[in-house]
């Protein structure tokens, strides 16, 4: 047998990658037999029936705040909210990001911090977002969460540049890039807040990293006797 034939044409991703992914995967799998209608008139509107009932309403977490009243498949919301998205485009671009920084991501850090990642990231953004006076607007989509592995692998880049004595501000060049298109985007066809939840989940994801990577806490208190 050759040298080499045996391996795989793909690199293998990490289970966790597959764990974040496929809820996705198969909703939008669902959604796409609704809307052809092999599961009759009724499922047509499953995407919408989703989005109501697992989207981070604003207004509803402020309410269930001043009340100090948290009913389950209301909390539910907060680390829901990722895995429905508003179109099919919207789903894949989101997958795109899973499967690409969840692999970089995975490879390096384990199950439980890749997910600590993924849904503290989802959840700070959540919430940073209805604690923002006038938002109301209902939020989808994994872009907060997404956004969290992007602040994990820019931890990661930050961390390499350090170890190699090198200009650590080079780290922060993809969240840049992606929120530089954010803002032209916005500007072409009108901002929406939700912004501020992808904002603050890359912020969250790369502090989060401080706690959950591989000696990730360790690495920030030498950093701190340094100064």
């Amino acid at each position: 047998m050759r040298e080499g034939f045996d391996e795989h044409p793909i690199n293998p991703l990490p289970p966790v990658v597959w764990l974040l992914a496929l809820p996705v995967i198969l909703g939008e799998l669902a959604f796409g037999l609704g809307q052809a209608g092999f599961a009759g008139e009724l499922a047509r509107g499953w995407r919408l029936d989703a989005l109501q009932r697992y989207a981070f309403a604003p207004d509803i977490f402020r309410a269930m705040l001043d009340q100090n009243i948290w009913p389950w498949h209301h909390v539910l919301r907060i680390v829901s909210y990722p895995f429905v998205h508003g179109s099919f485009t919207h789903a894949l671009m989101v997958l795109v990001f899973i499967l690409a920084l969840g692999k970089m991501v995975g490879e390096l850090f384990s199950l439980p911090a890749v997910l600590a990642v993924f849904f503290g990231s989802a959840i700070a953004g959540a919430v940073v977002y209805a604690l923002v006076p006038g938002t109301q607007a209902a939020i989808y989509g994994g872009y907060p969460a997404v956004y969290g592995l992007v602040g994990a692998f820019t931890w990661i880049l930050w961390t390499r540049l350090g170890m190699a004595h090198a200009n650590r501000a080079r780290a922060f060049t993809l969240i840049g890039f992606l929120l530089g298109i954010q803002l032209v985007f916005g500007l072409l066809f009108g901002a929406r807040p939700d912004w501020i939840a992808d904002v603050t989940g890359a912020g969250a994801g790369f502090a989060i990293c401080f706690l959950v990577a591989p000696g990730g806490w360790r690495r920030a208190l030498e950093r701190l006797r340094q100064r």
